[in-house]
């Protein structure tokens, strides 16, 4: 086969490689828009579809109650669902790339169980919102998982380097110590146990605008940072070895994505409690779809994670109305059989 052969068919499967991409994209970003007109249209107090259009494009003929409902209610879950559920499929991508082991979870970290520390000593001790825009327990739990994630790295980093089994470990180690004093502080919390077990539970019932904007720019800049190593994560899916030969900085890429998912997932949590299975299953089965090429998996694996809570969220409003059930449990339940099956059909 001569040259220009070799050029033809390389162009040729690049371009289909790209059709096939693209027809991923427009499929999940479909995917993402019905999900998000079913949250809007149903719940306790399902809605007309007209009257979502009508939300769009004349809102100022729409009824009271229904501009209540959608604006008020439905639209600021909807927006914190998408939000939150791209930040944790980000990190579940950045952290199954570095760790190369699809099985990685966001809450890996330490961040989930300092969120959780964070969170029940602003609930048990009373703690005080800072201004009516800031509550407390969202901020306690966001600085409670910053300072388990920089404890765990610097427990886990020695000699300027950071060893993935020690990094591991060192996650499990913060997140047994401050589980045992998050569990010390619910035989105390007396009557505030209730909301200690339902914010650990994971709920978008308390989405407003201080909720997106608590997470809105961790994913924003955990988002880029992760992009712009989307190269270096697909050389070092090699061995770090081979990817430290190829001039890839290994260490300092770690520190970035370790950072930048950690820093998403602290956010995350912070907002809504504890979200799980999310951050494992859906870059995983975005992988299967769309490739192991980080280029082309993140942006995806976002738009699938934010369309998956969304949906997820819709489900926990309208299975047990009037009562809402914790979103953390649905996506566990949901995910747990779905993840078991794909690894039994993988293996067969």
């Amino acid at each position: 086969m001569d040259r220009q052969s070799v050029e033809a068919a390389w162009s040729k499967s690049r371009r289909l490689a790209l059709r096939k991409y693209v027809g991923y994209a427009v499929v999940a970003l479909l995917v993402l828009a019905a999900c998000v007109v079913i949250a809007v249209i149903y719940g306790s107090v399902p809605l007309p579809v007209s009257d979502f259009f009508a939300a769009i494009y004349d809102p100022e003929n729409l009824p009271e109650a229904s501009r209540i409902i959608i604006f008020d209610l439905r639209l600021p879950r909807v927006e914190l669902a998408m939000v939150v559920g791209a930040a944790l499929a980000l990190a579940g991508c950045g952290l199954q790339g570095i760790l190369r082991n699809p099985l990685a979870d966001p809450y890996i970290v330490g961040t989930s169980s300092g969120a959780s520390l964070g969170a029940a000593l602003a609930i048990v001790c009373h703690i005080p919102n800072i201004t009516p825009y800031l509550p407390s327990t969202p901020i306690m739990a966001f600085l409670g998982a910053v300072l388990a994630m920089l404890v765990v790295y610097k427990i886990a980093r020695v000699n300027n380097v950071l060893p993935v089994e020690t990094f591991l470990l060192a996650g499990v180690i913060v997140g047994s110590f401050t589980g045992a004093v998050v569990s010390l502080l619910m035989t105390v919390a007396g009557e505030d146990l209730h909301r200690v077990i339902l914010w650990m539970m994971g709920t978008l019932g308390e989405a407003g605008s201080t909720s997106l904007w608590l997470v809105l720019p961790y994913l924003v800049v955990g988002g880029v940072a992760l992009f712009t190593c989307a190269v270096p994560l697909n050389i070092v899916g090699m061995g770090e070895e081979n990817a430290q030969a190829l001039g890839v900085n290994v260490e300092r890429l770690k520190t970035v994505v370790v950072l930048a998912c950690s820093l998403m997932t602290a956010a995350a949590v912070s907002a809504v409690g504890m979200i799980g299975f999310l951050g494992l299953v859906v870059p995983h089965v975005t992988r299967m779809l769309v490739g192991p090429d980080h280029r082309l998996l993140m942006p995806i694996a976002a738009v699938n994670g934010a369309s998956f809570l969304v949906i997820v969220d819709a489900a926990a409003r309208v299975v047990a109305a009037p009562q809402e059930l914790p979103v953390g449990v649905l996506t566990a339940l949901a995910g747990a059989p779905f993840f078991f099956w794909i690894l039994k059909k993988r293996a067969v």
